[in-house]
């Protein structure tokens, strides 16, 4: 198609005797190349400068000043920046996200083995996958958002490690079935590396920015929710994540790293019994908040808060007395144990529950996000924290029972408003667009 464009172009600027034709055709050339491809390069090259975030002690840093997050999810972005036509549904949730003055947003840089897939088999990538990845980055750099990547998920969801213990299988490599041998077989934990080698070498083909040297990369988690329930001592995980954690930083010294806990205490810890949640299943999950996050090339550490799914009994009340315990042992953890960092990267409450309604929502939501702001305003360890999750109009198919359309939710919406400006207040005005400036 684009071949015969050209030659009706050229015949335009070789017809007649004139000088008018050939200038004119000439100029219809320019702007048709122009109009067809200047807007995925020219466009991005004009994304305002962003600096490495980097840490100082429990606090993240940039260019030297403390910078408290106020964020959000939305896994979908590569899988959606695939097709050109749901692209533009990653460009919508960027550009409503930094007119809130939101600064940070997680999400997925895994496929493994699903539709649309990044990787398609151990080592071998899917190119139109990587370029919907080098689209998420470039256009949240435009927005001046800035992205915490995954590496893989413990879930089944979008591959995960059940898709490479499938894989160490079939190729008859495979010590075991379980999925939890993705964290020991020398197979699996070669195939992991080889993906993360490639992902952070990775050269944008929009910026020409290898995604180690990016700034708008926030930085990396290792895996989403962790968990290794056949081994509850915590020997095994703890191993898997300081052998990747030293990888990372062996190919990539500008990023910061964490591993994407969901925060549970571990067997030997005493707050397993005061903290955690009822009963103790949460210790015996093969995770270890403290001993975990201790590991020297881990830069900060992730909790997580989902009271709803983690009770048996569904009482509001309860669980707003257990998210405050919550939030506020981890961060006094940050502050004197770990000293390091402590993100909420993900929140939520599960519109399922039985006798849900939006008001509990915001109320638990504005708790979360006063708490974050307390921290923020005393400068200790709680770094900030990512709502689960945001989507835009037309994406039921994503929409789980967390997810929301922001702006549709005027009270949730205002929200993170006034977070952005109570934030901007005491930590300056971080943002690239100040349009939520005028709410203030």
């Amino acid at each position: 198609m684009l071949q015969s464009v050209y030659r009706r172009i050229f015949r335009s600027m070789v017809a007649g005797n004139g000088l008018f034709y050939p200038i004119l055709g000439f100029a219809s050339l320019v702007v048709f190349i122009y109009m067809s491809f200047g807007d995925v390069r020219f466009g991005f090259e004009e994304g305002p400068d962003l600096s490495f975030v980097e840490r100082n002690g429990t606090q993240f840093v940039v260019d030297g000043k403390p910078f408290y997050i106020n964020g959000w999810n939305s896994y979908w972005f590569m899988v959606q920046s695939v097709d050109d036509y749901t692209k533009p549904r990653v460009r919508e949730m960027l550009k409503a996200g930094a007119k809130i003055g939101l600064t940070v947003c997680r999400t997925w840089a895994f496929n493994d083995g699903d539709y649309n897939a990044l990787q398609t088999s151990p080592g071998v990538f899917d190119e139109q996958t990587f370029k919907a990845l080098d689209y998420v980055i470039a256009e949240a750099r435009q927005h001046g958002i800035r992205l915490l990547l995954s590496l893989v998920n413990n879930l089944h969801a979008y591959g995960g490690k059940t898709q490479y213990v499938k894989w160490a299988w079939q190729e008859g490599v495979g010590l075991s079935s379980s999925n939890d041998s993705f964290f020991y077989d020398p197979s699996i934990r070669s195939y992991f590396k080889n993906y993360v080698k490639t992902i952070l070498t990775r050269k944008n083909t929009i910026t020409g920015i290898e995604y180690r040297h990016d700034p708008a990369i926030f930085g990396w988690e290792l895996i989403n929710e962790p968990r290794c329930s056949t081994d509850p001592s915590g020997d095994t995980l703890q191993d898997w994540l300081e052998e990747m954690s030293s990888f990372v930083k062996s190919i990539d010294k500008k990023h910061l790293v964490t591993i994407g806990l969901e925060g549970f205490y571990g067997p030997n810890d005493p707050k397993r019994l005061t903290v955690n949640p009822p009963e103790e299943w949460a210790s015996r999950l093969g995770s270890d908040f403290i001993r975990n996050s201790q590991i020297s090339d881990i830069d900060f550490t992730s909790v997580h808060i989902y009271p709803d799914h983690w009770f048996k009994k569904q009482v509001f009340e309860d669980y707003m007395k257990f998210l405050s315990k919550w939030m506020l042992s981890h961060i006094e953890d940050g502050d004197t144990v770990l000293k390091k960092p402590v993100l909420f990267s993900e929140y939520g409450l599960s519109d399922s529950i039985k006798n849900f309604s939006m008001a509990h929502r915001e109320t638990m939501y504005r708790t979360i996000l006063d708490i974050s702001y307390k921290s923020a305003k005393k400068n200790r360890s709680g770094a900030g924290a990512l709502v689960w999750q945001f989507l835009v109009g037309g994406m039921d198919e994503f929409i789980d029972d967390f997810g929301m359309v922001p702006w549709e939710k005027p009270s949730i919406y205002s929200l993170f408003i006034q977070q952005s400006c109570k934030l901007a207040k005491v930590k300056g005005w971080i943002q690239h667009d100040l349009s939520f400036k005028k709410f203030c």
